[in-house]
């Protein structure tokens, strides 16, 4: 199959060729195919041609709001759409909602919270450790120019929905929440670590799973349930800090907030209280929709460039602030039980999943 390829197209690039006859592979997605040179921001020709493929399949590398071209006469007819509409290099889905809501600067971060959990990091050079990739952390070029890093939980709002349909009676989202709120910071010693599908990185353990340790019979499903929002709190910082030990980053600037988990005020609460750093809750819901209208609007000449198109943008912002008590219970917690959690369990959950 391959000896007879003419082009190879991810899936959006794919689309935007259908749309207006031209091939090209936006960078922050190309990224992501481990046959780019991330230095030199062009396909690692060597590399690809060891593995036996011919590079010039790949389609010529283009930064996210590039022009390609108006949309193809017959593509007009069959959609509605106008031939004057001009198709452009888009991007991928989470390095483009973090363009738009403006998280470009080394030190920022977005956390993208939905099913599952992004951790999002500009930086300004690739890291070149190998021990980076092999602790499950990914890397790639930023819409915005320079580059990212990205990590994360694979199940985050899906533990929540496991839990509702799970252990939750049929109550509602605002009942369990509710009842959550009236547990103190601690969820009475129950801890959750949210391995629903395997461990999350610096893990890369696919024979990790989900757990709670310390219950106890005074624990209710509200107890149970913080246990789970604060454990989701407790991973994604597990997650990050070796992140920002490869970026010798000492602290985070500002961290913004989006997603459908952004809109739990519980979550966002203890995330706070967890990070003993505030929180940016944004108003927009669809960044990412925003953040490819942004790259549309500099392709087809709406805009000159994509700083002029950013400071366009108008959203309102909620800063989330640390409870200090609660920081100083959940910092203890952190490190003197759940750091220990995965590594306690490893062998098993191992044992278990060779039965």
């Amino acid at each position: 199959i391959l000896a007879r390829t003419r082009q190879w197209l991810n899936m959006a690039d794919y689309i935007a060729y259908r749309l207006c006859g031209v091939p090209a592979a936006d960078l922050s997605l190309a990224s992501r195919m481990l046959c780019m040179d991330l230095h030199r921001r062009q396909w690692a020709t060597d590399l690809i041609a060891a593995t036996g493929i011919n590079p010039a399949i790949l389609a010529p590398l283009q930064s996210s709001g590039t022009a390609l071209g108006p949309v193809l006469p017959e593509v007009a007819r069959a959609t509605g759409l106008p031939t004057s509409a001009m198709v452009a290099v888009g991007g991928h889905d989470h390095v483009v909602g973090a363009l738009a809501l403006g998280v470009t600067g080394v030190g920022d971060m977005l956390d993208s919270i939905g099913t599952a959990e992004a951790i999002f990091l500009p930086v300004d050079q690739p890291i070149s450790d190998p021990n980076f990739g092999r602790q499950g952390y990914s890397q790639g070029v930023h819409v915005a120019g320079h580059y990212y890093l990205i990590g994360g939980l694979y199940t985050s709002g899906a533990c929540i929905d496991w839990f509702r349909e799970s252990c939750g009676g049929g109550a509602d989202y605002a009942t369990i929440i509710a009842e959550a709120e009236q547990v103190a910071a601690g969820s009475l010693g129950a801890f959750f670590i949210p391995h629903m599908r395997l461990a999350n990185s610096p893990n890369v353990d696919p024979s990790a799973r989900g757990a709670f340790i310390g219950l106890h019979t005074d624990m209710k499903r509200g107890a149970l349930f913080r246990a789970i929002v604060e454990g989701l709190s407790y991973e994604v910082r597990y997650s990050l800090e070796p992140m920002l030990a490869y970026m010798q980053l000492p602290k985070l600037g500002k961290v913004y907030v989006a997603g459908g988990g952004a809109y739990n005020d519980l979550y966002t609460r203890i995330k706070a209280s967890i990070f003993n750093h505030p929180l940016t809750v944004v108003s927009v819901k669809e960044s990412t929709a925003l953040g490819a209208a942004v790259l549309g609007g500099v392709g087809a000449g709406v805009y000159p460039d994509l700083p002029t198109a950013l400071a366009q943008l108008r959203f309102s912002q909620e800063t989330i602030e640390p409870v200090a008590a609660d920081a100083a219970l959940y910092d203890a917690a952190y490190h003197n039980v759940y750091q220990h959690i995965y590594e306690a369990l490893r062998p098993l959950h191992q044992a278990s999943t060779r039965q």
